[in-house]
Formats: structure tokens, sequence, C-alpha cells
């Protein structure tokens, strides 16, 4: 998951050489150094596919700065691909039968952005988005960029206590969700917190526990206290409204924030890290330039993405590079299921698939594989957690995805600062997550001196550039606490940057575990297991331990008919690792507790094992 505007001047980052971390400014102070610079987009034959070295024999990176940087808002790279390529497919949902050129998207777009004014929002407002992948949530993410409200993306599998959390967090204005999903009752668990939505006049709401919320649009079906989106989109065509439309379109900067994405929640309470029409435009484009999406023709651009709209890797890596590079978007299903990934590469013929990790296992696993035409494969992204050097090689030979890229990113950076070119050899992809992005520089910080890493070294991974966020919203102590006076956004994660600078991702700071004074990374030892042929899944963490401070447990998961013994496992272990890093607990699990976008919750992890044995 902004603006990082103190650094950049016309398309270049600043030469200032790299420092430590220094002290910290707030997120009024970041705001108040936006300028609004002009820059020429380069064709994309400008761009330099040659990676950029690291500096002195020291962990510090800058990426290329020949692609120049975009200075549009999101409504305006839209109409301009919508005028490129107008009758392009540009949106397929499966599941409600949608299919949209870039054309129709936009004349949808405009009516849903004029409709949301015409309910009384304005720019700068706070709109909720709430439910699993649709069409509605593309319409959503797109029309509130367009009319310069911020869209707020929520979870859609929070419960009444985590939507007010979220909502009261950035004051939404308005929010819009399907009636349910499977079993999530949305309108019944906002009545939960606010009855009075029943006896509303729709657009009118006064709640007691949400005050600033006074709209509210129901996706898909006519609701006591609500809009309809259909009437709502319906409005925005009077002629009156596409004017208003017009007229706030003129006080659009792309340096407005545009969406609010929490993070994920594997490491505490979310926190509303919020991003510009400057972070994602240029993410996502500097995303495809990657990829080579605009040197690929139609039929080689259909992206299947199985990954929820509400994330970062969804929204940015999924909406918005297809806005960006007029490929096709195609959603497989509502919430992700392996075989309507599959289903949808064979009828759609699709060539590029997005994934997590689990989400890779899960589609390697389908029991009727081998059924599906997968012969349109060509590529994909995988990201949003460490992926074993096994893993990757298994998606690269059985899906056929010869152009497979590994990312790295977080919300905080609009996501993605590293990831691999699609030329890089399998070991490259197996063993990093890539090289630098362009305009964002990367540095590796020794913990214990807070000086620059020696290459090869682990460290915590710091990154300055365009990407990164405006602030945490309505918390600038968090953001001060994330990002220096000097604009350095502090990752969290151990890193090592080798002499190409291809970076190695070891684990967050947070999970590193502290054996009797020996750093252990989880990452390392989850890599490691991987070798082994019984075994599926595995997730290290560290639990207590009044000798050593912590103690090593490796929760296992086998594959499927697979059976064997936590003395086996150890014994698989000896001689091949040090005797340090030999897990104390084994235990056998049957899953983890996960984010709705797949990534295991490390913490919530550790708990249930100290508790499994009795800490």
């Amino acid at each position: 998951m902004a603006v990082y505007v103190g650094m950049l001047r016309v398309g270049r980052l600043c030469a200032r050489s790299p420092g430590v971390l220094g002290a910290r400014v707030g997120l009024s102070r970041v705001w108040q150094e936006v300028g609004l610079w002009g820059v020429r987009p380069l064709s994309s034959g400008e761009m330099d596919r040659t990676a950029t070295l690291p500096i002195g024999g020291l962990s510090y990176v800058q990426g290329h700065t020949t692609l120049h940087l975009i200075n549009k808002t999101v409504g305006q790279c839209l109409d301009a691909t919508a005028q490129r390529v107008p009758d392009r497919e540009a949106l397929v949902v499966h599941h409600e039968n949608i299919r949209l050129t870039f054309a129709q998207l936009k004349e949808e777009v405009d009516k849903a952005a004029s409709g949301l004014l015409s309910t009384g929002l304005c720019k700068g407002d706070r709109l909720g988005m709430w439910g699993p992948n649709s069409y509605a949530w593309v319409l959503m993410q797109l029309a509130t960029a367009q009319a310069g409200i911020i869209l707020v993306s929520v979870n859609p599998a929070y419960q009444a206590m985590e939507v007010e959390y979220a909502l009261k967090k950035v004051g939404c204005k308005a929010l819009v969700f399907p009636r349910q999903f499977k079993t999530q009752h949305y309108y019944s668990i906002l009545k939960q917190i606010c009855p009075e939505v029943e006896k509303a006049q729709p657009g009118r709401l006064k709640s007691q526990r949400l005050p600033e919320l006074t709209t509210v649009i129901s996706a898909d079906a006519p609701l006591p206290g609500t809009l309809l989106l259909d009437e709502v989109v319906a409005a925005g065509s009077q002629e009156q409204n596409l004017a208003r439309l017009r007229h706030t379109q003129q006080l659009l900067s792309c340096h407005d924030p545009i969406n609010i994405q929490f993070t994920s929640g594997t490491t505490g309470s979310p926190k509303g890290a919020t991003l510009s029409h400057y972070n994602i435009v240029n993410n996502s484009n500097m995303i495809g330039e990657r990829l080579r999406l605009h040197q690929k023709p139609p039929d080689k651009s259909r992206v299947v993405l199985p990954n929820p709209l509400y994330h970062c890797l969804g929204s940015v890596g999924g909406t918005m590079v297809s806005l960006m590079h007029g490929v096709t978007l195609i959603l497989s299903s509502p919430v992700f299921d392996g075989k309507k990934a599959l289903e949808a590469i064979s009828r759609e013929r699709g060539s590029l698939l997005y994934g997590t990790p689990t989400m890779f296992v899960d589609i390697l696993n389908q029991p009727d594989f081998s059924s599906y035409d997968i012969s349109a494969m060509c590529g994909g992204v995988i990201g949003g957690s460490p992926a074993s050097s096994e893993l990757i090689r298994a998606i690269i030979n059985k899906l056929n995805m010869k152009e497979l890229v590994v990312v790295y990113g977080s919300t905080e950076n609009s996501p993605v600062t590293f990831m691999n070119f699609t030329e890089d050899t399998v070991e490259q992809k197996a063993e990093s997550v890539g090289r630098i992005m362009p305009h964002t520089e990367a540095q590796i910080v020794n913990m214990g001196t807070g000086t620059l890493a020696e290459l090869n070294t682990p460290g915590e991974l710091c990154i300055r550039g365009y990407c990164v966020m405006l602030g945490y919203w309505g918390e600038p102590w968090k953001t001060e606490e994330a990002t220096g006076q000097d604009k350095w956004y502090r990752t969290g994660d151990i890193a090592m940057m080798d002499e190409q600078g291809f970076c190695k991702i070891l684990g967050r700071s947070k999970d590193m575990i502290i054996r009797g004074g020996e750093n252990v990374y989880p990452a390392e030892l989850e890599n490691f297991f991987h070798t082994h042929p019984q075994v599926q899944e595995v997730q290290v963490v560290g639990v207590k331990d009044e000798r050593m401070g912590e103690e090593i447990c490796a929760c296992i998961q086998l594959k499927k008919g697979e059976k064997t013994t936590a003395e086996e496992i150890k014994a698989f272990c000896k001689g091949k690792i040090s005797h340090f890093k030999i897990p104390r607990y084994i235990v056998f699990v049957t899953n983890y507790p996960l984010t709705v976008s797949g990534k295991v919750q490390k913490f919530k992890l550790r708990e249930q094992m100290e508790q499994h044995l009795n800490l």
C-alpha cells in the first residue's frame, strides 16, 4: 500500500548521499512540501531495462530515472486509455456476466462519479467500499478517483466492531456494500452499529455511533435507508450532474489523497495508509513496464486476478495496471477460489496470473489441474508474502509462466518497490524479490549501529521515493515513527542485498527469533523445510522460553496423504542447518490464521502455538 514528494524534482531523485535514519516529522510537514511539477511521460521504448547496481560496496541502490514520472490523475489516465484503445476489452467479471470495453468502462465510471457527487459527496470526502471482488468494486474505485472522493478499502470479512473502527478512523461519509455474500450479511452487520439506517431517509442518515456517515449505498438490492447503486449511476447521466463533475475535475491535483488502504493487520491494529493519484498511477505504470505489457499484443495481455481488490496488489497491481496499459482485467471470483482461477484462465485465454504464495499452492494442487487449458499462459505476478524457491520453480514449470515475476513492497509504498525483470533467470526469481524499481531508493541499515550495512549483510530495509505514502490517516505520530525527516520509510523487514542489487527478504524484524543471543530468520528456515519431500507448507515462529528467551517452533502442513513425525523432521535437519536453528518444537497443522489477502498472521499463530504447547 504516496506521495513522497520532498525528494523528487522533475523526474529525478535527489542526489543527496544516503544517510542514516534521522529525526521524525509529521504528516502535515509532508503535505506542505507537495509541489506540482510538470513531467513528460516517456515512450515505452525509452525504458532502460538494465538494472542499477549498489553503490560503494554498501547496501544502497537507486532505481533508474529514464522513465519519467506521470503527473496525471487516475481519471485523466482512464480518459487517455479509453481514447487510445476504446474497443479493447477492459473488464471481465465472470460471476456477474459483465464485459466492458475501455470506452464503455469510461462512460459508466463518468456516470457513477457524477452520481456520487449528486448525492452530496464532495472532493475529499471518504467513501468506504466494503465487499468482495465485483464490478461495483472496480466501478467505485475508478468513480471516486474521477470525482476526487477518497476511496476507503474496507476488508470484506470485517465484522461489526472492525467496520466501526475503520469507518470512524477515517471519517467515512459514505459506504457501499452488497446485501450479502455467503454467510456475510453486510446490511445486518451495519445495523448492529447503525440501527438508525432502517428508518433513515436515503442519503440523510444520522447515526449516533457513526456521526459522519450520511450516505449508505446498496450495490445490488433495495434496502431500507439506502440508495441503490444503479439509481445513483442513472442520476449521474443527467447533464447538470455531469457539469458538476467536469467542474470538480478542474480542481483535482495528482497529489491529492485518493485512497486509504488499511494495513493488513498481520502485526496489530490496522492503520490507514493514505495514497495519492501520483503514487498509484506511477507505481502501476512501472509494474506494467517491467512486465513488458507495452510490448504485448491484446491476446497476450489478459490478466486473471484472484487477489482481493481491497488489497493493494489487487487494486494497484490489477485495476490500475490494466487502466494504465490498456490490458484486460479478468476477475475470476468474488473471493479467492483456485478452481475458478483455472476456469478463468481456460475460458478467457488468460495469459497472466496474479496471486499470493498461498493462492498459487492451492491452484497447483487442484485435483483436476491437468484438465484445464493453460496454453495461453506466459507469466504473472507473485507477492504479498514470502515464497519458497520450490514454489517459484513449480509455478514457472507447471503453469507455463516463464515470465513470472516476484514483487515485493508494502501498502505504504503504493505497493511495489522491488520486482524481477521477466528475463531474470529462474534462480534469480527463486532466490530474491528482484531489483529496485525506477525512481526509488533502497538502503539496508544495520539495526545495531544505524549505519549502512555492507552487501550480503542482514539489516532493516528502508525505502525512499515517489511511492512513499502521504501518511497514516489521522495518526501523525505513527507516520513519524515510520518515516524519517529525510523521508526514509522503515519497512520493518530484514533483508540482504547482493552485488547485482538483488534483494532477499529474511523476514519481519518483529518476527526475527532471538534464541539464546543467536538471530534466527524464519524465512530462511521456511525455505529449508520446503526442500523436505513431504512438506506442503511451513511457518516458523518464536515461542517464549524461560532459559533461551525464545525457542523455534515450526508449524508444518504435510502434503495430502503424507505422514511423518517430529523426530523424523528433526533428523532431516541435522547436518544441513546449524544446530541452534533446528526447531525445538515441531507442530503439524492443517491451516494457518490468515488475513483476507492471504497473509499468515504470525502474531496469532505464535499465540496459538504458545497455548497449544502450554507455554
